[in-house]
């Protein structure tokens, strides 16, 4: 019985034993699945708030202007823990299209690119922008945007890009200058503007050198040029683009440019620098009257006794529209749409607002150019005034494909007509080189 017993212990004894370790091993290994459970939760928890990080290269100029824009990146970046967008200032805007298109073709480009809207069609024969219509038809923001902006942001029905500034160019005057002459009445046309350019050019000590003329003239076959030119030739109802393709010989370029020449026969301008008609030494030291510019000029920040006067009208009142824009590179559809939260940030009302401000450019939004803040800005500067009243008489350089084929030859017709070459000659030459080369490599 005693044996009986203890064998009957035993066995008790190692099944409870054995019953034991089976509940240490169950559990083990229940823990260690709720551990890995839990790890697989931080892992897919940490990869849905992965951070997006976005380069976004520009030309934005003066160094101010940078500052400017990386405080409100930053803010962005602060607000957006999710998306970090890195802002690289990429050199001047003329020097970085090789780099831009490098870029593009080695399948390297910025997610976000900064540049002038003339670069579009280039970019679309690329394949390398997204296209916006769908994602700005279902913004609210899409009715808040100036609605002239929209010409530089369109190309064949589709949106490319939207602004991050716009403005436009008038004509700064001195009005201590204006005054010594005898003027009292602004120039409205274009022969009021040619007499008043003669009257303020004065040869004070008679070697028949002025000492001071009426207007600087950009030399040179550059943007700046054609943009600044830009002007007079929509003052005209003129155009260069017929069906996509360039029309340079045509009365209202022929016109635009025959003004031109005509101030500089009467001796009435002084030539800028060569490709530099944007510096103002000779304004600010008084060496010319009047210059062709816009609201980011330095002479805004001078201490000079100036004001603006709207383009002189020929046929019609018009300006040209001096826009930056913006673009979403074709990346992944992650980065392009996190690119999109950036833009709806950059063209709402506090980034414009606070953009403007400190750039000296025009909102792109309505609701930025009547808030409080920015009307007691106006109030300030009441220069403004004449620029915000002309975006609604201002007009586009064509956003075409070849644009920049277009505007090398125009801007020849340009300068070589400033140099004393009939304008009908000058764009026929233009016109002719364009025929060779457009349908090969626009």
């Amino acid at each position: 019985m005693k044996i009986h017993f203890v064998l009957f212990y035993s066995i008790s004894y190692f099944g409870k034993l054995i019953s034991s370790v089976k509940q240490i091993l169950f559990r083990g290994i229940l823990l260690s699945l709720c551990l890995l459970f839990l790890w697989g939760c931080q892992i897919s928890n940490h990869k849905s708030n992965e951070v997006i990080r976005l380069t976004l290269w520009h030309g934005i100029n003066p160094p101010p202007n940078r500052d400017v824009f990386q405080k409100l990146v930053n803010e962005f970046n602060q607000n957006h823990p999710d998306i970090q967008v890195e802002s690289i200032y990429a050199g001047q805007l003329d020097q970085q299209v090789p780099k831009i298109l490098t870029a593009v073709v080695g399948n390297v480009p910025p997610d976000i690119l900064f540049f002038n809207p003339q670069i579009t069609g280039q970019l679309v024969e690329l394949n390398s922008i997204l296209p916006l219509e769908d994602w700005l038809d279902q913004s609210p923001l899409k009715s808040e945007l100036i609605e002239n902006c929209f010409g530089e942001m369109q190309l064949n029905g589709h949106i490319w890009s939207v602004p991050l500034w716009t403005g436009n160019i008038g004509i700064f005057y001195r009005r201590d200058l204006f005054k010594a002459a005898g003027i009292t009445e602004l120039p409205k046309t274009w022969s009021e503007l040619r007499q008043a350019a003669k009257k303020l050019t004065i040869d004070k000590n008679g070697d028949r050198l002025p000492e001071q003329y009426g207007m600087l003239m950009p030399l040179g076959k550059g943007e700046w040029t054609v943009f600044t030119w830009f002007p007079f030739l929509l003052a005209t109802d003129g155009t260069l683009v017929n069906n996509n393709r360039p029309n340079l010989v045509n009365p209202g370029t022929i016109t635009a440019l025959q003004f031109w020449q005509d101030l500089i026969k009467d001796g009435s301008t002084k030539f800028s620098a060569l490709e530099r008609g944007y510096e103002e030494d000779d304004f600010i030291a008084g060496r010319v009257a009047m210059q062709i510019t816009g609201p980011w000029t330095f002479i805004m920040k001078s201490k000079v006794d100036y004001d603006v006067l709207p383009i002189p009208a020929k046929v019609r009142p018009a300006s040209v529209i001096a826009g930056g824009n913006l673009f979403v590179m074709k990346t992944t559809p992650k980065k392009e749409q996190a690119a999109l939260t950036f833009l709806e940030y950059v063209i709402g009302e506090k980034f414009q607002t606070e953009w403007s401000i400190g750039s000296g450019f025009l909102p792109v939004n309505l609701k930025s150019t009547q808030s409080q803040t920015y009307q007691e800005f106006i109030q300030q500067k009441p220069v403004m005034k004449v620029f915000l009243e002309q975006m609604s008489v201002s007009g586009t350089r064509p956003i075409i494909p070849g644009y920049n084929r277009l505007s090398d030859s125009l801007g020849r017709a340009i300068e070589a007509t400033m140099l004393g070459e009939t304008p009908e000659k000058a764009l026929a030459e233009a016109q002719k080189r364009l025929d060779l080369i457009w349908d090969n490599g626009k």
